[in-house]
């Protein structure tokens, strides 16, 4: 291919990405085409490490906080979701807590809990996913990585959100057990990222909104967001997460995502 044809095929190429998917779209097929957008730009990075903070509000404003880490691995398979790992380090009474997940695209999610303080490892119900996370306002179901099987989509509008502008869609979780009937996703129509999610309970009323923010690039590739803000509307409380910075490509292994290791790890 010559220079004038390739430069050609990268602005179509671009252009397509802006525009939409070239087909005659419903609005059910343009909502998955963006999901699948965003998740193509997140394919590759293969393993991460992360520190973060933990910081919980009440109703009244008080706060507490909590030191941990949390290990990523991508996995290739499109039949399976990513593993991750959350390690908890402090306040003295929470230190060396684990949660382990593997996601799974349409059955439940295998996900443990290691309670140093009983010094056993608790499964996950596949009910009881839409419990708080160490009582926080992120869910069990909220901390899995979001695979595009894992919805049905609508797409809503396009509208700013910030400097930016963003699709809206909905998104129906097909997992039957789900807390949620929908949620409503903004993502950017430039880099495809997630900027604010907000969750329907069960009875199809707002329960939460999360806000991510501060996105820093890595690789030159991958987008993350240093800031996760959980606020829950139901009952005044919030959940921040701030974000260290990433480390990728470690070598990381599914050995190192095993059950068994949950007792280990510190």
């Amino acid at each position: 291919m010559n220079r004038f044809a390739a430069t050609l095929a990268v602005v179509s190429l671009a252009l397509s990405a802006a525009a939409g998917p070239a087909f005659a779209e419903t609005e059910e097929e343009k909502g998955r085409w963006i999901a699948e957008q965003a998740d193509q730009r997140d394919l590759g990075w293969g393993d991460s490490e992360v520190r973060l903070t933990m910081t919980l509000r009440n109703r009244e404003g008080e706060t507490s906080t909590r030191s941990l880490s949390l290990s990523s691995l991508e996995i290739t398979d499109p039949k399976l979701g990513d593993r991750s790992l959350t390690v908890f380090h402090e306040p003295r009474d929470i230190e060396g807590t684990a949660f382990l997940s593997h996601t799974q695209i349409l059955e439940p999610d295998d996900q443990w809990l290691y309670l140093p303080a009983l010094k056993r490892v608790k499964r996950i119900s596949s009910k009881n996913k839409s419990g708080p996370f160490v009582g926080s306002e992120f869910a069990y179901e909220d901390l899995v990585s979001q695979e595009v099987e894992r919805y049905t989509y609508k797409y809503l509008r396009d509208e700013a959100c910030g400097p930016l502008t963003c699709y809206v869609s909905e998104r129906f979780p097909v997992y039957e057990h789900s807390g949620y009937t929908k949620q409503v996703v903004w993502i950017d129509r430039a880099e495809f990222q997630p900027r604010k999610i907000e969750f329907y309970d069960r009875k199809g009323d707002l329960l939460k909104t999360l806000d991510l923010v501060e996105y820093r690039q890595y690789l030159g590739t991958y987008w993350r967001a240093h800031r996760l803000e959980m606020e829950n509307h139901q009952t005044g409380k919030s959940t921040t997460l701030t974000f260290a910075d990433y480390s990728f490509k470690l070598g990381l292994s599914e050995g190192d995502f095993e059950k068994s290791r949950l007792e280990r790890v510190r």
